[in-house]
């Protein structure tokens, strides 16, 4: 038995009670939880003396098999897939609803069909005329009680016997050979009873013979008889509706998993006709999987939502099979199959387009930022106030600090979060295309396409790397900025624009301005409400914090199950300087992952590249502390990343691009490391 806890008590919490508490054996609910201790699901498990809490942590471990988290909140799905137990499956409240309203819905058309089918052996076993069904082999196949009771034989000896052998003045067979029905003819069988008898053929919708019956009573009834046989015919007629317009695809079986019948819409779905199913093994349809018709003659007991694959298409269905039984005797079973196949295609259609919509949209939000330093909060906090002002924000940090999660952030929180947010690489175009993308096109007075200061109307645009544009499309940016306005690339008349501006840049923009690249007015604008993002090296602290989400993060792409880092590889990552910040750290757990066995749950030291120009043995670690444990953290770091780049500088004879490829970083940031760090020309005499 499935050991289930739900972590939500609101309304969706209580239904999943309900369901689960009146669907299944199989499962049993450990506990609901919510804060809100007059939570109605609360309510509810305690009448049902359902142990309750406020606190899932406290139950997380306690051998749960599956964890249905219904409070809407994705840090606390979030939260509880990572404190899991390894075993421990975590399912959202929106799969249980789809899930639980499927197996519900199936149930609720196997019960109506039940029911239609005893109504209909009901209705037949209690009219007052007898009936006897023979199939084409002349052989009985159904023969009601009055029909035992007017001939005098029990139906073991009547069902599957030749119909001569039971009555053999019976005109049954010449009904099959000449296809036409006789009406209120008089017979009169071997025990002395004078019946009167309407003998019809079974022939299908296609034309197709199946059989024939009788109708008969006793004479003395005569005079009612026509009116029973049209009240009788109407009630075949109408349960024959039934069963030929459902849209499930429906087939039945006999006790040895013989088809007896299916309706069009199995047809319709399997691509098999009756004539390949009727009188055929219960298996024929079956392109992948067992049969479940045989599994519940063999057991007497149904199936539910069982996935598998049929006829020649390999047509997806979710297939529910119940036994048909009948005073105690198994006399087969039924089958009702969904096609699931247009479900699989929508949701795939619907992933597509949730894609697009993203891109379209801002992905993040301030809950999906990680790490507890000073220096993180105070950004964040600086952040969190300049989402609820209209000034134009200037994100400035090195490459890999996570400035566009900013800009995704600071959308989110402001009042323009419903509208779209476009992202755009300044430094990615050339200048006539950029100024296309964002300004839009127009020719000959006719307009071709809407820039994104168009598109992004009413929402924010993040103008990535804005230290990287040129002097002219600066001019275009700032006019934005005074006049809220843009001109069309091709156009004459100015278009108004109402959008929220988001800039970002890893340029020293101060000496820009010094060096004439980057328009002092323009900086003043973008400057209003500057937010510095930390680098790693400025937040070490949150190395662990960090380390433990990226590795929950990789164990979701790559299906692994590490469970954290090892101390010893923790002050390893503490004592590197980071010059790649959080790209880099997310880099390095990625690559140690990579070189992890499949049983090994701990990133210990020796999974870790070589981040430093000395090995990673103990007698170079020595050395290192030896060298540098007069001094704090941050000054060690910092001198040792001014004595890299000079010593780079040398060895690239003072080229700054070549100096920067070699470190990984931006010209930009090479520029700015070397303002820090005072390293000119005169200043590198000192290292040589």
């Amino acid at each position: 038995m499935k050991r289930v806890l739900i972590v939500g008590g609101g309304k969706g919490g209580t239904a999943l009670l309900k369901l689960l508490s009146a669907s299944t054996s199989r499962m049993k609910i450990v506990a609901v939880i919510d804060i809100d201790e007059n939570a109605p699901a609360l309510q509810a498990a305690k009448e049902s003396n359902i142990p309750t809490g406020h606190d899932w942590r406290r139950w997380i471990h306690e051998q749960i098999d599956i964890v249905i988290e219904v409070t809407g909140s994705e840090q606390v799905l979030y939260d509880i897939i990572r404190e899991r137990a390894g075993k421990t499956v975590v399912i959202p409240g929106s799969v249980a609803y789809i899930t639980a309203e499927l197996l519900e819905e199936k149930e609720l058309l196997l019960g109506e069909l039940q029911e239609q089918s005893y109504k209909q052996e009901l209705i037949l076993n209690n009219i007052h005329e007898g009936m006897i069904v023979i199939n084409n082999d002349e052989s009985v196949t159904f023969a009601n009680k009055r029909a035992e009771e007017i001939v005098g034989i029990p139906e073991k000896d009547f069902v599957r016997k030749p119909i001569r052998e039971v009555i053999d003045q019976t005109r049954l067979p010449q009904i099959l050979r000449t296809r036409k029905k006789e009406v209120n003819e008089k017979l009169e069988l071997k025990n002395g009873r004078k019946v009167i008898t309407t003998r019809i053929p079974i022939i299908d919708a296609n034309d197709r013979l199946k059989g024939a019956f009788a109708v008969f009573r006793d004479i003395t009834e005569v005079v009612e008889l026509a009116e029973q046989v049209t009240g009788l015919k109407e009630v075949k007629k109408m349960l024959e509706a039934i069963f030929h317009s459902s849209d499930e695809a429906i087939s039945v079986v006999d006790e040895n998993g013989i088809g007896i019948m299916i309706n069009p819409a199995y047809t319709r779905i399997t691509g098999l006709t009756e004539d390949e199913i009727v009188g055929k093994h219960a298996a024929t349809d079956i392109s992948e999987g067992e049969s479940m018709h045989m599994k519940v003659l063999t057991t007497r007991r149904a199936v539910r939502g069982v996935r598998m694959k049929v006829g020649p298409g390999k047509k997806d269905v979710l297939v529910n099979v119940a036994p048909i039984i009948v005073d105690g005797v198994l006399k087969g079973s039924v089958g009702v199959l969904h096609d699931v196949s247009e479900i699989k295609s929508l949701t795939s259609e619907l992933k597509r387009a949730r894609q697009i919509i993203r891109n379209l949209e801002a992905k993040y939000t301030f809950d999906d930022f990680v790490g507890s330093s000073g220096e993180m909060k105070l950004a964040l906090e600086q952040a969190k106030v300049g989402a609820k002002t209209p000034a134009t924000v200037l994100l400035r940090g090195e490459s890999g600090t996570g400035k566009e999660l900013f800009a995704h952030a600071i959308h989110n929180e402001s009042n323009r979060r419903n509208n779209k947010f476009i992202k755009v690489n300044c430094a990615a175009v050339e200048d006539d295309v950029l100024e296309e993308e964002l300004f839009g096109l127009e020719q000959d007075g006719q307009l071709v396409r809407k820039g994104f200061f168009e598109e992004s109307r009413n929402g924010s645009i993040f103008l990535d790397e804005i230290g990287e544009l040129s002097l002219h499309m600066q001019a275009k940016i700032l006019r934005v900025l005074q006049e809220k306005e843009i001109f069309r690339v091709g156009g004459n008349a100015p278009v108004a624009v109402d959008v929220r501006i988001i800039t970002a840049t890893n340029v020293n923009l101060e000496k820009a301005i010094m060096n004439k690249t980057f328009r002092e007015d323009l900086y003043y604008r973008l400057n209003r409400l500057p937010i510095f993002i930390p680098p790693l090296r400025e937040r070490m602290e949150d190395i662990e914090e960090l380390s433990t989400f990226l590795i929950q993060k990789k164990n979701q792409e790559y299906g692994r199950n590490v469970k954290g880092i090892s101390e010893d590889a923790l002050t390893y990552l503490k004592g590197y300087h980071w010059p790649g910040n959080v790209r880099e750290l997310e880099n390095v757990i990625e690559r140690a992952m990579m070189v992890m066995e499949i049983s090994e749950e701990r990133i210990v030291f020796g999974h870790l590249p070589d981040l430093y120009p000395l090995s990673k043995s103990g007698r170079d670690r020595g050395i290192v502390w030896e060298n540098f444990k007069d001094q704090s953290l941050q000054s060690a770091l910092e001198d040792f990343e001014k004595e890299m780049i000079a010593s780079a500088l040398l060895a690239n004879d003072l080229n700054k691009t070549k100096t920067a490829d070699s470190l990984g970083i931006s010209i930009r940031n090479l520029y700015y490391k070397m303002n820090k760090y005072h390293l000119d020309k005169d200043s590198m005499q000192d290292f040589s």
